[in-house]
């Protein structure tokens, strides 16, 4: 398996909550440097769960959106963006 991080390559669509989530959770990490292993350490979380989430296998409650945003330095919303509309929201 590769230590390498790699940001994700496809666009979600925008309706489907669970891969916008799992887009954004993976570009904040990797623009980080973390890997799942360390998000999951730095916001109280098993590494599989993370990893769960990231490949949309598990639904999350918000309680730990609250704990991965916080992680990230990132507001809990901007978790749940689609990337096009976080990229209206700079311009």
């Amino acid at each position: 398996m590769s230590n390498k991080l790699t940001a994700p390559t496809e666009l979600p669509a925008g309706d489907d909550l669970r891969a916008v989530l799992a887009y954004n959770m993976r570009l904040f990490r990797v623009n980080r440097g973390w890997s799942q292993e360390e998000l999951a350490r730095r916001c109280g979380l098993d590494r599989t769960y993370v990893s769960a989430v990231e490949r949309k296998r598990w639904n999350i409650a918000l309680s730990n959106i609250e704990k991965m945003a916080l992680a990230l330095g990132v507001p809990a919303y901007q978790l749940l963006l689609p990337p096009q509309a976080r990229l209206d929201m700079a311009q």
